[in-house]
């Protein structure tokens, strides 16, 4: 029996991915900090679409968490075909400001943890010559975050990794997919503080429609996706940038901290 394993699957576009998934008839092992929440998920996606759902109550920015996460899986015999690493958060602020346990927890998660947890399954994917893997990254990527400077560094790991490790695997029956939503409707935003950048100003994508196009392209085994035109546009733009100092005076417009003009 084979499972879709989801990290940071108890709000945003994690929980969606669960649903999306549970909705295609996929069995799910759901991981995230809050017990309470992933039990009442998995009670209302069994009963609702008849699938089997394992919870697991992991905080993968503490070193160790990604492979006891593994060896659970291994220890009850959880096949995952699906691996979707999209547990994350950022810190929003100038770098010197922030404490640098935030930042080592904020790297164990975003860069360790998601590592770790692709390497230790993707031998067994390839071994079975099959398996999905989607790695959610960041619009941020695609340039320097002036007061997001390590989450967007974090990022840009990610989305090279994604992208490396998928030219490597071609041929193999198991494909990643690099997810790069821009600022989206969930709990991200309140928890990085980040309210009063320019950036999260405005009509944002809703995590449903950013997790539907993730799955979509996760499904049909492409690299690369970016929801919605306005993101498409931006980092298309941080590509076509005539120089990096360029790049970096828009980025600062994007990411500046807009209280400070008042």
């Amino acid at each position: 029996m084979s499972y879709a394993l989801i990290t940071g699957a108890s709000s945003g576009i994690g929980l969606e991915l669960a649903k999306i998934m549970a909705e295609q008839g996929n069995n799910l092992i759901l991981v995230a900090r809050r017990i309470n929440l992933l039990q009442d998920l998995k009670v209302s996606l069994e009963e609702k679409y008849g699938i089997k759902v394992e919870v697991r109550v992991a905080d993968l920015s503490i070193a160790g968490e990604a492979k006891a996460l593994y060896e659970f899986c291994q220890s009850r015999g959880l096949q995952v075909e699906y691996l979707i690493n999209n547990a994350g958060y950022g810190d929003y602020g100038q770098f010197d400001t922030m404490k640098l346990e935030t930042y080592r927890n904020m790297l164990q998660l975003n860069v360790m943890a998601l590592t770790e947890l692709t390497a230790l399954f993707v031998n067994d994917m390839k071994q079975r010559k099959s398996g999905k893997i989607m790695n959610v990254g960041s619009l941020a990527a695609f340039q320097p975050g002036p007061n997001l400077a390590v989450y967007a560094a974090s990022k840009a790991y990610v989305m090279q990794f994604t992208e490396a490790l998928n030219f490597e695997l071609r041929g193999s029956g198991v494909t990643v997919t690099l997810l790069s939503p821009g600022v989206t409707e969930t709990g991200f935003v309140s928890r990085a503080n980040m309210g009063d950048a320019a950036i999260a100003k405005g009509a944002l994508m809703d995590a449903q429609s950013v997790a539907r196009a993730g799955y979509d392209a996760m499904m049909a085994g492409k690299l690369n996706v970016i929801p919605g035109l306005k993101n498409k546009i931006l980092a298309l733009g941080s590509k076509t940038m005539p120089s990096r100092e360029i790049l970096l005076r828009i980025s600062g417009s994007l990411f500046k901290d807009t209280s400070a003009q008042h």
